[in-house]
Protein backbone atom coordinates (compact mmCIF):
# COMPACT_ATOMS: atom_id res chain seq x y z
CA UNK A 1 0.00 0.00 0.00
CA UNK A 2 1.48 3.43 -0.70
CA UNK A 3 0.43 6.22 2.09
CA UNK A 4 1.38 9.60 2.02
CA UNK A 5 2.93 10.22 5.71
CA UNK A 6 5.42 12.85 6.87
CA UNK A 7 5.41 14.92 3.79
CA UNK A 8 6.67 11.94 1.74
CA UNK A 9 4.81 8.68 0.26
CA UNK A 10 5.77 5.22 1.28
CA UNK A 11 5.30 1.68 0.44
CA UNK A 12 4.02 0.43 3.44
CA UNK A 13 3.28 -3.59 4.12
CA UNK A 14 0.96 -4.90 6.64
CA UNK A 15 -1.52 -7.84 7.37
CA UNK A 16 -5.42 -7.33 7.91
CA UNK A 17 -7.18 -10.56 9.35
CA UNK A 18 -10.07 -11.69 10.98
CA UNK A 19 -13.17 -9.70 11.45
CA UNK A 20 -15.30 -7.93 14.67
CA UNK A 21 -14.11 -4.97 16.12
CA UNK A 22 -10.22 -3.72 15.05
CA UNK A 23 -7.40 -4.43 16.73
CA UNK A 24 -4.49 -2.05 15.80
CA UNK A 25 -0.90 -4.10 16.62
CA UNK A 26 2.10 -1.85 16.58
CA UNK A 27 5.73 -4.42 16.69
CA UNK A 28 8.61 -3.32 18.78
CA UNK A 29 11.79 -2.24 17.33
CA UNK A 30 13.72 -4.18 14.24
CA UNK A 31 10.37 -6.62 14.35
CA UNK A 32 7.36 -6.52 11.86
CA UNK A 33 3.87 -7.03 12.51
CA UNK A 34 4.31 -10.95 11.39
CA UNK A 35 6.83 -11.10 14.81
CA UNK A 36 3.20 -11.75 16.24
CA UNK A 37 1.69 -14.14 14.58
CA UNK A 38 1.27 -16.11 17.75
CA UNK A 39 -0.73 -12.49 19.46
CA UNK A 40 -2.62 -12.65 15.76
CA UNK A 41 -3.65 -15.86 15.77
CA UNK A 42 -4.99 -15.76 19.23
CA UNK A 43 -6.94 -12.70 18.42
CA UNK A 44 -8.63 -13.46 14.82
CA UNK A 45 -11.21 -15.84 15.80
CA UNK A 46 -12.89 -12.89 17.79
CA UNK A 47 -11.46 -9.49 16.10
CA UNK A 48 -9.94 -7.59 12.67
CA UNK A 49 -5.92 -7.41 13.73
CA UNK A 50 -4.13 -5.20 11.58
CA UNK A 51 -0.20 -4.91 11.68
CA UNK A 52 1.17 -2.83 10.07
CA UNK A 53 5.46 -2.67 9.15
CA UNK A 54 6.28 0.37 10.55
CA UNK A 55 7.99 2.43 7.84
CA UNK A 56 11.96 1.20 7.77
CA UNK A 57 10.95 -2.48 9.27
CA UNK A 58 10.42 -5.45 7.72
CA UNK A 59 8.50 -4.61 4.14
CA UNK A 60 7.98 -1.78 4.78
CA UNK A 61 10.14 1.45 2.96
CA UNK A 62 12.43 3.23 4.98
CA UNK A 63 11.76 6.95 5.52
CA UNK A 64 13.78 9.66 4.19
CA UNK A 65 14.67 11.25 7.07
CA UNK A 66 14.62 10.34 10.56
CA UNK A 67 11.67 9.74 12.15
CA UNK A 68 11.09 11.01 16.02
CA UNK A 69 8.45 9.44 18.03
CA UNK A 70 6.04 12.13 17.11
CA UNK A 71 6.54 11.00 13.33
CA UNK A 72 5.69 7.77 14.26
CA UNK A 73 2.52 8.56 15.71
CA UNK A 74 1.89 10.71 12.57
CA UNK A 75 2.44 7.42 10.77
CA UNK A 76 -0.34 5.44 12.93
CA UNK A 77 -2.47 8.18 11.90
CA UNK A 78 -2.13 8.41 8.51
CA UNK A 79 -2.74 4.94 8.12
CA UNK A 80 -5.76 4.01 10.14
CA UNK A 81 -7.22 7.15 8.06
CA UNK A 82 -5.68 5.24 5.05
CA UNK A 83 -7.59 2.47 5.59
CA UNK A 84 -10.87 3.99 7.47
CA UNK A 85 -10.17 3.31 10.80
CA UNK A 86 -11.76 5.40 13.33
CA UNK A 87 -11.65 3.48 16.58
CA UNK A 88 -9.25 0.48 17.17
CA UNK A 89 -7.60 -1.36 20.62
CA UNK A 90 -4.61 -0.67 20.45
CA UNK A 91 -1.49 -3.34 21.22
CA UNK A 92 2.23 -2.39 21.30
CA UNK A 93 5.49 -4.09 21.95
CA UNK A 94 8.45 -2.07 23.22
CA UNK A 95 8.80 0.88 20.68
CA UNK A 96 4.94 -0.12 19.28
CA UNK A 97 3.97 0.72 23.13
CA UNK A 98 6.36 3.94 22.66
CA UNK A 99 4.42 5.09 19.47
CA UNK A 100 1.03 4.20 21.36
CA UNK A 101 1.90 6.56 24.51
CA UNK A 102 2.63 9.18 21.76
CA UNK A 103 -0.09 8.65 20.13
CA UNK A 104 -3.17 9.17 22.52
CA UNK A 105 -1.28 11.22 24.59
CA UNK A 106 -1.57 13.90 21.51
CA UNK A 107 -4.45 16.62 21.03
CA UNK A 108 -3.65 15.68 17.59
CA UNK A 109 -5.23 12.06 17.91
CA UNK A 110 -8.56 11.58 16.10
CA UNK A 111 -8.61 7.68 16.70
CA UNK A 112 -11.00 6.49 19.33
CA UNK A 113 -9.11 3.89 21.78
CA UNK A 114 -11.66 2.12 23.91
CA UNK A 115 -8.44 -0.09 25.45
CA UNK A 116 -4.74 -0.02 25.16
CA UNK A 117 -2.71 -3.21 25.78
CA UNK A 118 1.13 -2.95 26.20
CA UNK A 119 4.13 -5.49 25.95
CA UNK A 120 7.41 -4.31 27.76
CA UNK A 121 6.68 -0.76 26.86
CA UNK A 122 9.42 1.78 25.53
CA UNK A 123 9.33 5.00 26.10
CA UNK A 124 10.95 5.34 29.13
CA UNK A 125 14.87 7.14 29.79
CA UNK A 126 16.78 3.86 31.46
CA UNK A 127 18.48 4.39 34.76
CA UNK A 128 22.85 4.16 33.50
CA UNK A 129 24.85 1.97 35.62
CA UNK A 130 28.03 3.78 36.26
CA UNK A 131 29.91 1.73 33.73
CA UNK A 132 27.55 2.59 31.17
CA UNK A 133 28.24 6.39 31.59
CA UNK A 134 31.41 5.69 31.57
CA UNK A 135 31.02 4.48 28.45
CA UNK A 136 29.28 7.39 27.56
CA UNK A 137 31.70 9.67 28.45
CA UNK A 138 34.47 8.15 26.79
CA UNK A 139 32.80 8.36 23.65
CA UNK A 140 31.85 11.96 23.92
CA UNK A 141 35.55 12.53 24.53
CA UNK A 142 36.68 10.80 21.44
CA UNK A 143 33.72 12.42 19.11
CA UNK A 144 35.58 16.07 20.67
CA UNK A 145 38.44 14.69 19.73
CA UNK A 146 37.79 12.92 16.27
CA UNK A 147 34.54 14.18 15.23
CA UNK A 148 36.12 17.62 13.78
CA UNK A 149 39.36 18.97 12.21
CA UNK A 150 41.82 16.74 10.81
CA UNK A 151 41.43 13.51 12.99
CA UNK A 152 38.41 13.80 11.59
CA UNK A 153 39.50 13.81 7.93
CA UNK A 154 42.66 10.83 8.43
CA UNK A 155 39.84 8.86 10.35
CA UNK A 156 36.59 9.62 9.02
CA UNK A 157 34.74 6.40 10.18
CA UNK A 158 36.41 5.98 13.76
CA UNK A 159 33.23 8.10 15.12
CA UNK A 160 30.70 6.13 13.64
CA UNK A 161 32.78 2.55 13.96
CA UNK A 162 33.30 3.60 17.77
CA UNK A 163 29.05 4.02 18.14
CA UNK A 164 28.62 0.66 15.99
CA UNK A 165 30.75 -1.18 18.74
CA UNK A 166 29.55 0.47 21.89
CA UNK A 167 25.58 0.44 20.47
CA UNK A 168 22.93 -2.06 20.62
CA UNK A 169 22.49 -5.13 17.87
CA UNK A 170 19.51 -3.41 16.63
CA UNK A 171 21.80 -0.42 16.32
CA UNK A 172 24.41 -1.96 14.38
CA UNK A 173 22.20 -3.62 12.46
CA UNK A 174 20.28 -0.36 11.28
CA UNK A 175 20.77 2.02 8.28
CA UNK A 176 21.98 5.08 8.87
CA UNK A 177 18.66 6.85 8.80
CA UNK A 178 17.02 4.09 11.26
CA UNK A 179 20.30 4.45 13.38
CA UNK A 180 19.46 8.27 13.50
CA UNK A 181 15.86 7.22 14.32
CA UNK A 182 16.93 4.74 16.93
CA UNK A 183 18.43 7.73 18.59
CA UNK A 184 16.09 9.96 18.58
CA UNK A 185 13.66 8.04 19.54
CA UNK A 186 15.06 6.26 22.92
CA UNK A 187 16.30 9.39 24.08
CA UNK A 188 12.88 11.38 24.71
CA UNK A 189 11.04 10.67 27.59
CA UNK A 190 7.84 10.31 27.68
CA UNK A 191 6.98 10.02 31.11
CA UNK A 192 5.06 13.06 31.07
CA UNK A 193 2.66 11.52 28.50
CA UNK A 194 1.28 9.03 31.01
CA UNK A 195 -0.75 11.08 32.78
CA UNK A 196 -2.57 11.98 29.64
CA UNK A 197 -3.51 8.51 28.69
CA UNK A 198 -7.47 7.72 29.25
CA UNK A 199 -8.11 4.58 28.03
CA UNK A 200 -8.02 1.51 30.17
CA UNK A 201 -4.97 -0.31 29.66
CA UNK A 202 -3.50 -3.25 30.14
CA UNK A 203 0.54 -3.57 30.95
CA UNK A 204 1.72 -7.20 30.41
CA UNK A 205 5.71 -7.08 31.47
CA UNK A 206 8.55 -9.86 31.37
CA UNK A 207 9.90 -10.37 35.19
CA UNK A 208 13.35 -10.15 33.84
CA UNK A 209 12.80 -7.95 31.36
CA UNK A 210 16.18 -6.17 30.42
CA UNK A 211 15.47 -4.12 27.66
CA UNK A 212 12.24 -2.22 29.47
CA UNK A 213 13.14 -3.23 33.16
CA UNK A 214 10.59 -3.84 35.90
CA UNK A 215 11.04 -0.51 37.37
CA UNK A 216 9.50 0.88 34.20
CA UNK A 217 6.35 -0.98 34.28
CA UNK A 218 5.92 0.46 37.69
CA UNK A 219 6.37 3.70 36.39
CA UNK A 220 4.07 3.31 33.85
CA UNK A 221 1.13 1.57 36.53
CA UNK A 222 1.56 5.04 38.81
CA UNK A 223 1.12 6.95 36.06
CA UNK A 224 -1.47 5.61 33.98
CA UNK A 225 -4.56 6.45 35.38
CA UNK A 226 -6.56 3.41 34.69
CA UNK A 227 -3.84 0.83 34.63
CA UNK A 228 -3.29 -2.31 35.72
CA UNK A 229 -0.12 -4.79 35.27
CA UNK A 230 0.32 -8.36 34.74
CA UNK A 231 3.70 -9.54 35.37
CA UNK A 232 5.41 -12.56 33.27
CA UNK A 233 7.30 -14.60 35.35
CA UNK A 234 10.53 -15.59 34.09
CA UNK A 235 9.65 -13.53 31.27
CA UNK A 236 12.68 -11.63 29.09
CA UNK A 237 11.30 -8.59 27.02
CA UNK A 238 9.30 -10.57 24.31
CA UNK A 239 7.38 -11.56 27.52
CA UNK A 240 3.97 -13.23 25.61
CA UNK A 241 6.35 -15.84 24.01
CA UNK A 242 7.66 -16.95 27.68
CA UNK A 243 4.17 -18.03 28.84
CA UNK A 244 1.41 -17.68 25.95
CA UNK A 245 -1.36 -19.73 27.58
CA UNK A 246 -0.61 -16.93 30.29
CA UNK A 247 -0.96 -14.09 27.86
CA UNK A 248 -3.92 -15.65 26.15
CA UNK A 249 -6.16 -15.67 29.39
CA UNK A 250 -5.37 -12.30 29.90
CA UNK A 251 -5.38 -10.97 26.80
CA UNK A 252 -9.04 -13.06 26.73
CA UNK A 253 -10.05 -11.35 29.93
CA UNK A 254 -9.32 -7.93 29.36
CA UNK A 255 -11.09 -7.57 26.13
CA UNK A 256 -14.26 -9.64 27.52
CA UNK A 257 -13.74 -12.76 25.30
CA UNK A 258 -15.84 -15.25 26.05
Amino acid sequence: MLLDVCGERLNIEYIDEGAGDTILLLHGWGARGSTYRCIINMLTPYFRVVAPDMPGFGGSQEPSFPYTAENYAEFVQSFCEKLDIKKAILIGHSHGGRTIIKLVSSEKCVLEVPKIILFDSAGLIRKKSLSQKWKIAKFKIAKKIFGTGLLSRLAPSYIENLRKKNGSADYAAASPVMRKSMVSVINEDLSECLPEISSPTLLIWGENDTDTPMYQAQTMKEKIPDSGLVIIKGGGHFSFLSDPALTRNVLYSFLNVN
